[in-house]
């Protein structure tokens, strides 16, 4: 009776799981390969292929442009990870606050995540425009921000921050909810102020969801396209500096239709997300505590 009740509960967990393997099937590990594959092959005419074996990784890796967007995808990580998820935890204990309406600025803060990335980035780019943009108009400068090559991620990153900052808070502010608060009473009868309670009490406890916040962070920023797809055009002369991985693979794969090197991009990276996300799990053993 046991072992049919057992023999039960599992068929009905393969049922329970069943779409989610089927999706994850079809919708990632297939393509996944199909990548795989495409990546090894050179595109012909009416959608024909020819195996070329590791031609396009060869052309890939003996151009300049794929090695510029490769640090310009390295770089805007750079940019925007560090200063977003600290501001992000900054903005979490300041909605942790006592403040009065502080669930209208969590709402706040969270609705950049909620607006089209197209609508956020078109008036980000209108406010950035260096003839009749509010930024220069604020500043009283004459700043090309979207097509001076050196200032242009830096722009770029600003959005990215800006629109990423609100939806990783409120990750952090989950987190920072669930510790218990005898911690800071213990902590304040031992005379500790505020700021040996943050990097003592906050920090450590808070660490598992900044760990992963920072995972989510830095894979996005690897794989950046739509942002700067939509502030830089093609006309842009500062559009080599701007380029991301995702971006260069849009160009090679949609417009010059060389899907075979656009495929060994792709390729690229998710190994080099691969191996950012191996070093933080190699990192976290020393700096995230899981011990409640």
């Amino acid at each position: 009776m046991k072992n049919k009740q057992r023999g039960n509960n599992m068929m009905w967990g393969y049922i329970m799981v069943g779409p989610t393997i089927l999706g994850l099937l079809i919708l990632n590990i297939y393509p996944f390969i199909d990548t795989i594959r495409l990546s090894l092959s050179a595109t012909k005419a009416f959608g024909a292929y020819e195996f070329v074996g590791l031609q396009n990784y060869m052309d890939m890796f003996a151009s300049t442009e794929f090695w510029k967007a490769t640090w310009n995808s390295i770089w805007f990580c750079v940019l925007t990870v560090p200063v977003g998820v600290f501001l992000a935890l900054l903005l979490a204990i300041l909605l942790n606050a006592n403040i009065k309406g502080k669930s209208i600025f969590r709402t706040i803060y969270f609705l950049p995540m909620v607006v089209a990335p197209a609508a956020v980035a078109m008036v980000w780019k209108w406010m950035f425009n260096a003839e009749f943009g509010i930024i220069n108009s604020l500043l009283g400068t004459r700043i090309k921000w979207i097509t001076d090559p050196s200032i242009v991620l830096f722009t770029c990153a600003v959005v990215s921050v800006w629109s990423s900052v609100g939806y990783d808070a409120i990750l952090l502010l989950s987190g920072i909810q669930n510790i218990s608060k005898s911690y800071y009473e213990a902590a304040s009868l031992d005379g500790a102020g505020p700021i040996k309670q943050f990097f003592t009490i906050t920090i450590p406890m808070v660490s598992p969801t900044l760990f992963v916040v920072l995972i989510m962070r830095l894979m996005a920023s690897l794989k950046v396209y739509d942002l700067i797809y939509m502030m830089v055009d093609q006309s842009n002369p500062a559009l080599t500096d701007a380029q991301s991985l995702m971006y260069l693979f849009y160009r090679e794969s949609f417009i010059a239709g060389n899907k075979g090197y656009a495929s060994a991009i792709v390729i690229w990276t998710v190994l080099l997300i691969g191996v950012v996300t191996a070093i933080q799990f190699i990192g976290q053993k020393k700096w995230v505590n899981y011990e409640v």
